[in-house]
């Protein structure tokens, strides 16, 4: 029984995008035991699938910050000590930076990564092993592509992301059942009075760059557009900065709603419910794809051929990263994947 360490740590769109690698090692290793090490915000999303045997959490971005602080070293400790209850045959990162390396590192077991005209990185000397795969992939293709040789096996068909979404909104009681066994259901049902009745669609506005975002007036019309049409628009945000950007884009167009802040596992229950979603370049348009929602990504300033949303004909990209794209395009792209 072969045990795995897959790392692959961040962004959000990253870890999406080795999800499919769980799939295909499932399909051709079946006894395989396999672990992800992850960062700490994103283990929601590893989580979802039913083929890795544990989610382990590291926090490189936190450590880099406090590497003078005891408490820091303790907790790379502990990491230390999980990965060697793991006992694990091949220790695989998948990331190919710095920061992963040195997580694959702490855990014994023959290390592979990708050789030095394949990464961003000259990190040969943290891999026993190294691969080649080329560039101008897709992101998810270069994943499978380094298992599969790792491994020994051939990816064949598709990318299977494998996953689903949670349970969105909480399931009701039974009215039969006791008040007590009640209470935390209705609680449920009131924290989400905001949530509409009816069908609703996503926007993602919010991205980690300026020049990524798509102009304010395009989204006020696209939300616009289906509110009138009596489609509900929900507005999520991340921070204050994209708070106040769901909040002008919703005002005075009927059926936008801008919801509280949620956390990445009910945010994954919202995507799974939408009726379509349509984002641009960020960690939460591949989760919707991935969890086989009509999703649209809008590519503003990034060329999507390497990492734009990939899954299959549900999913579509509007523009090349050269220009912004019209609301016409837009909307014949949501017309293509939601039909």
């Amino acid at each position: 029984m072969p045990s795995i360490l897959l790392v692959k740590t961040s962004s959000l769109g990253d870890v999406v995008h080795n999800l499919p690698v769980v799939s295909d090692i499932r399909r051709a290793r079946p006894d395989a035991v396999i672990d992800w090490a992850v960062e700490e915000a994103f283990t929601a999303i590893p989580a979802l699938h039913r083929g890795l045997r544990r989610v382990i959490a590291c926090a490189p971005r936190r450590w880099r910050r406090s590497l003078w602080r005891p408490s820091t070293w303790g907790e790379i400790g502990d990491l230390r000590a999980v990965f060697r209850d793991g006992a694990y045959d091949a220790v695989i990162d998948t990331q190919g930076l710095l920061k992963s390396a040195l997580i694959a590192c702490q855990a014994p077991g023959v290390r592979h990564g990708l050789d030095w005209r394949s990464s961003r990185e000259p990190l040969r000397w943290a891999y026993d092993r190294t691969y080649s795969v080329p560039w101008g992939r897709h992101a998810v293709e270069r994943n499978r592509s380094l298992v599969a040789q790792v491994l020994g096996y051939t990816v064949d068909g598709p990318p299977d992301y494998g996953i689903e979404a949670p349970a969105f909104p909480p399931a009701e009681a039974d009215d039969d059942s006791p008040v007590e066994e009640q209470r935390p259901w209705l609680e449920a049902v009131q924290r989400y009075a905001w949530l509409p009745s009816g069908s609703y669609m996503v926007l993602l506005h919010g991205t980690s760059a300026e020049r990524k975002l798509w102009p304010d007036h395009q989204w006020k019309k696209l939300a616009a557009h289906f509110g009138g049409a009596g489609i509900a628009c929900l507005l999520p945000w991340g921070s204050a900065e994209e708070h106040d950007r769901s909040t002008r884009i919703a005002k005075d167009v009927p059926n936008a709603v801008v919801p509280p802040r949620l956390g990445l596992h009910t945010l994954s229950g919202l995507l799974g419910k939408a009726r379509c979603v349509v984002g641009v370049d960020t960690g939460l348009v591949h989760l919707a794809a991935a969890l086989r929602r009509p999703t649209v990504g809008i590519y503003v300033a990034t060329d999507p051929a390497a990492t734009g949303v990939y899954a299959g004909p549900h999913a579509a990209d509007v523009g090349t990263g050269k220009e912004v794209p019209s609301m016409a395009m837009v909307l014949a792209a949501i017309s293509r994947v939601a039909t």
